[in-house]
């Protein structure tokens, strides 16, 4: 389901929360239409992600899903609670033991994560997106993005079906604003989708060297996130063909 455009807000702002809800529940179907095709041989093979098999991405969707709906969940009792019990490495035991299971046991564990999100999210409210989570001292409206920013981002990974140039335009322009902090520090990088003239994304310092990277929108987001995009992207530097710059880490 696509975002309705929200034509009043300023460049930057992120969708509304209940926009955002809907292209969740979306992404939550598109995720369930693809787990009955799953097989033992499938899972085992790899994802998108390095050292990471189809099974290890799949195991990381459950435990993201659940861990962002408990945010969610004691958000709405005002309490505040960790995103993962346990910190991160059980969240690594977790994904590790989660990823030796069969494809039923992963599909089963998939799905009720899913429903389990889709429960938590449904209970909040037009007044309750502001308040706050453990997650980064942020808040509900937050944590919503990032369990959309996951979902998205790892059903791809999985490379179970549509891959990232199947991403909604929506959630590629939240990414193109969410993961500024990766552009390097010393040039003017500028992202200029070939498909969406409005969506041109400059960052870094004005007055440094302009490094230019042209694509379609959701390849420029892909690469951005640190997927391999889909199809090649043109970079120049100094009206030349150069390398596509080294990028920071995720913010």
């Amino acid at each position: 389901m696509a975002l309705t455009p929200d034509t009043t807000a300023a460049p930057g702002t992120p969708p509304a929360a209940e926009a955002v809800r809907d292209a969740v529940e979306a992404g939550h179907a598109r995720l369930r239409a693809l787990l009955p095709g799953l097989t033992d041989a499938a899972v085992r093979e790899p994802s998108a992600l390095p050292d990471w098999s189809r099974a290890h991405v799949l195991a990381h969707l459950e435990g993201i899903g659940r861990a962002t709906a408990r945010q969610a969940r004691y958000a709405l009792r005002g309490e505040l609670v960790e995103l993962y019990d346990g910190g991160l490495p059980a969240r690594t035991a977790a994904i590790e033991a989660g990823a030796r299971r069969d494809a039923d046991g992963l599909r089963a564990a998939v799905e009720d994560a899913l429903a389990e999100a889709s429960a938590a999210w449904a209970a909040v409210g037009p007044d309750d997106w502001s308040r706050p989570v453990h997650y980064r001292d942020g808040e509900l409206r937050g944590m919503l993005l990032a369990w959309w920013r996951e979902l998205v981002i790892h059903t791809a990974d999985a490379r179970l079906g549509p891959g990232t140039d199947q991403w909604p335009p929506e959630l590629c322009h939240h990414l193109l604003e969410y993961l500024a902090p990766r552009a390097p520090e010393d040039v003017r990088l500028v992202l200029e989708p070939v498909d969406d003239a409005a969506a041109v994304h400059p960052y870094g310092p004005a007055d440094g060297p302009v490094v230019t990277v042209r694509g379609p929108l959701t390849a420029l987001a892909a690469w951005l996130a640190g997927r391999a995009p889909h199809t090649p992207l043109g970079c120049e530097r100094a009206g030349a063909a150069a390398p596509l710059p080294v990028l920071r880490p995720w913010p």
